[in-house]
């Protein structure tokens, strides 16, 4: 395929930018959680917009609900598959150019809760309200449409779902949580000025804008932008498609690799050994993911000491390995329960990257890290599984998202219990 950039931007509507107030009385995007998408009219809104994709990419669904991009031609390493015009895309530098000085009371509050590294999601967040709020006006109201309603983040899980999580998955969600109610108080400023006091108390609407804007959105040089079209991605831990914006501002996906026809197309949303991650901030369970976090939380204070993130202490799910950083957190934390001194040798050995002395650590005070690695893991599979049971007992009708909640639990168990049969077998 060859992209001519001038025949695309030749296409797009000069009013496609700008808000206005009060909403237009027209109508509005239905955001309940059972309502359905209309995808591919936003396929043709986005080719008469400029939006150019290669020959043989296609979306698909198999439930009109989920969808994901399909090649249906080889396609070479290299090649650009999906482009979207700059004047298209949402863009948190557009969004503070576009509502200037109505955003900086609640922009001041999110820095005052610290979460300012959040503005420019949050401004993601405020630009699909203030198109909402245009109803079909809006030139983007095709896309809004297009966008999923259901979702399984931790933003749209209730305290009855974060009680059958394992504590750090819980936590994760419970984060998620913690900055959409930031933005449901900051968004308050806003009222009667950039948006209608309905909007700003309407919590469902809230919620589905911070899904879209969290899901739908990448990073890009500090920035959030949503490029329609090439939003359709789905996450992979192989990945095959790479998107960069180019100087102009306009986005291109390219293939990074050779891709077969009828395979699908797929980014990266973020760690890969991290499912619990995806899962919190996403709402899905990468059961393709290779490990998941060992879940010593307790321990996230030596974790910390010895300069170790969540994503380096794994547990493997095919094969029952176990990362070496697990082995130096356990063992170090329990050094510093018997011998403060010891402890400290071993700490500086670690940050210091002194193999030989960690070495001799551990084959020391083996018998103490696998006992606390052993106990470690057979009460946390207690655990869960009264966290399960408690998950089934729900009525999916009541609590939709209790079924995907035990198929995280199902993958976390799975791992720990083949790490289990290992330790055992030590």
């Amino acid at each position: 395929m060859k992209f001519n950039l001038v025949l695309a931007l030749s296409l797009y509507v000069q009013s496609i930018s700008g808000f206005s107030y009060p909403a237009s009385a027209g109508s509005l995007i239905n955001v309940d959680e059972y309502s359905q998408r209309d995808v591919y009219s936003m396929v043709d809104w986005a080719t008469n917009y400029g939006v150019q994709k290669a020959d043989g990419i296609e979306l698909t669904s198999y439930d009109g609900q989920d969808y994901e991009v399909v090649t249906q031609q080889n396609v070479p390493a290299g090649t650009p598959v999906v482009f979207v015009p700059n004047d298209l895309i949402f863009a948190s530098y557009k969004a503070a150019q576009e509502f200037g000085g109505a955003l900086q009371m609640s922009e001041n509050e999110l820095m005052q809760k610290n979460a300012g590294h959040k503005i420019p999601l949050f401004r993601i967040f405020v630009k699909i309200l203030a198109e909402y709020e245009k109803a079909d006006s809006s030139a983007w109201y095709p896309w809004l449409n297009s966008t999923p309603r259901m979702y399984n983040t931790g933003v749209s899980m209730t305290y009855a779902c974060y009680d059958v999580l394992p504590p750090y998955a819980a936590w994760l969600a419970l984060s998620e949580r913690q900055t959409f109610v930031k933005f449901q108080d900051a968004i308050k400023h806003t009222a009667g000025t950039l948006l209608s006091q309905n909007t700003v108390t309407d919590v469902n609407l809230l919620k589905w804008a911070y899904n879209v804007a969290a899901t739908r959105s990448i990073e890009w040089n500090g920035e959030r932008c949503i490029a329609p079209m090439a939003d359709m991605f789905n996450h992979g831990t192989e990945t095959d498609i790479d998107i960069t914006i180019d100087e102009q501002g306009n986005c291109m996906a390219y293939t990074s690799k050779d891709v077969q026809a009828g395979s699908p197309l797929r980014i990266s949303l973020g760690d890969p050994t991290n499912p619990s991650h995806l899962f919190a901030t996403y709402g899905f369970l990468d059961e393709s993911s290779p490990a998941t976090f060992c879940k010593v939380m307790h321990l996230e204070n030596e974790m910390r000491e010895l300069g170790y993130e969540f994503s380096n202490l794994l547990f493997y799910k095919d094969t029952g390995d176990i990362s070496p950083e697990v082995y130096d957190v356990v063992l170090y934390g329990e050094l510093k329960k018997y011998d403060p001194n010891t402890a400290q040798q071993y700490g500086q050995a670690v940050l210091n990257g002194d193999e030989a002395t960690k070495s001799q650590f551990q084959q020391q005070y083996w018998q103490y890290t696998k006992e606390a690695l052993q106990q470690h893991v057979d009460s946390f599979l207690i655990d869960l599984d009264k966290l399960s049971t408690k998950a089934m007992s729900y009525n999916p009708q009541t609590h939709p998202r209790a079924p995907v909640i035990l198929r995280h639990n199902g993958f976390v168990r799975e791992t720990f219990m083949r790490v289990k049969q290992n330790l055992d077998n030590m």
